[in-house]
């Protein structure tokens, strides 16, 4: 969800400044609500599970996008489906780039050894490159975003949102700290806290964060990703950990704290146009093998508890300074 969300910014400003270029966004059917707010953009559902699954499946969708002229294929993914479907482009004489994810840059910045720990290049740029190489240079400075009509009634207090889970728990702020980061914030009466998630447990788990608290609201299980794009886009912040809400957020112009355990800022996954005191980590004086996953799907003995190192007072405060 991540990867496809920090594609939207970069699509955004090729159709601004490249307007009379057609553009066809191919992805999953779920993903259409992150197109809908660029009216420009063509969107194509690929049916990865029966009609464009496999080899021929991915050859029909070659075919499939001939037939809207396509002149040139930007892989904004550089996993094995898309490489097929460069290949084919190729063999057909038609353009095509490739983004770049620095995997070599990003082993060195993540392995306990010789570790090279130094910034990379965000993947929203290296999007941006991918245009670039196609003939297309993009400028993201400045950027402008949508204004979703918010749908929950009005707005009379801060909003802000949280998402406190990850695809992995080496990047999952403790629940009981991140209930402690909630029972702050609720103190407050001039807050709204929303919480997101989704899956049965998530909603479980987020409906008795909410127990005794007015202005603490659980949205996860009640609506649908075009409505919590809304309310995301009306919030005046978001926390997040390293996840795919941290993006979302990110495209919509939101802005974005994030929590940061087994993984770092510095592999190039941090929220689009955000500052970096925003990205709160784990402390590396305590834990030095830090980062030590890209993805967070890697463990180290002895780090499972590295983001207790990070004090929910300092996450409390960080909130209410981008409030000011």
């Amino acid at each position: 969800m991540g990867d496809v969300a920090m594609t939207v910014p970069v699509i955004r400003a090729f159709t601004e400044q490249h307007p009379s270029v057609k553009i066809t966004v191919v992805s999953r059917p779920f993903f259409k609500p992150f197109f809908d707010t660029i009216p420009e953009v063509h969107f194509f559902a690929v049916d990865l599970e029966k009609k464009h699954k496999g080899f021929f499946g991915l050859l029909r969708l070659f075919q499939e996008l001939r037939e809207l002229k396509v002149d040139a294929l930007a892989d904004l993914h550089n996993v094995l489906r898309s490489k097929i479907l460069t290949f084919f482009f190729k063999v057909h004489g038609l353009k095509t780039a490739t983004v770049d994810k620095d995997r070599k840059e990003k082993e060195a910045l993540t392995r306990a050894k010789n570790k090279v720990f130094r910034p990379l290049p965000s993947m929203v740029l290296q999007h941006s490159q991918v245009f670039r190489r196609l003939g297309f240079p993009i400028n993201l400075q400045n950027p402008n975003f949508p204004k979703l009509k918010a749908f929950t009634g009005e707005k009379n207090q801060k909003w802000i949102g949280i998402a406190p889970f990850a695809q992995y728990e080496s990047k999952v702020y403790p629940l009981d700290l991140m209930q402690k980061v909630i029972d702050l914030l609720a103190e407050n009466p001039n807050y709204k806290v929303f919480l997101f998630g989704g899956g049965t447990k998530e909603v479980e788990l987020l409906d008795k964060m909410t127990e005794g608290k007015t202005n603490v609201v659980n949205v996860a299980g009640k609506t649908q990703l075009p409505q919590e794009l809304k309310i995301i886009s009306n919030l005046d912040v978001m926390l997040s950990m390293d996840s795919g809400n941290a993006h979302i957020a990110a495209m919509l112009g939101t802005k974005v704290i994030t929590l940061w355990g087994a993984t770092h800022p510095y592999a190039g996954f941090a929220p689009f146009n955000q500052s970096l005191e925003n990205c709160l980590t784990s402390d590396r004086n305590k834990y030095p093998l830090l980062p030590t996953s890209v993805y967070g799907n890697k463990t180290v003995e002895g780090y499972q508890d590295a983001m207790r190192s990070i004090d929910p007072k300092h996450v409390v405060e960080q909130i209410r300074l981008v409030l000011l």
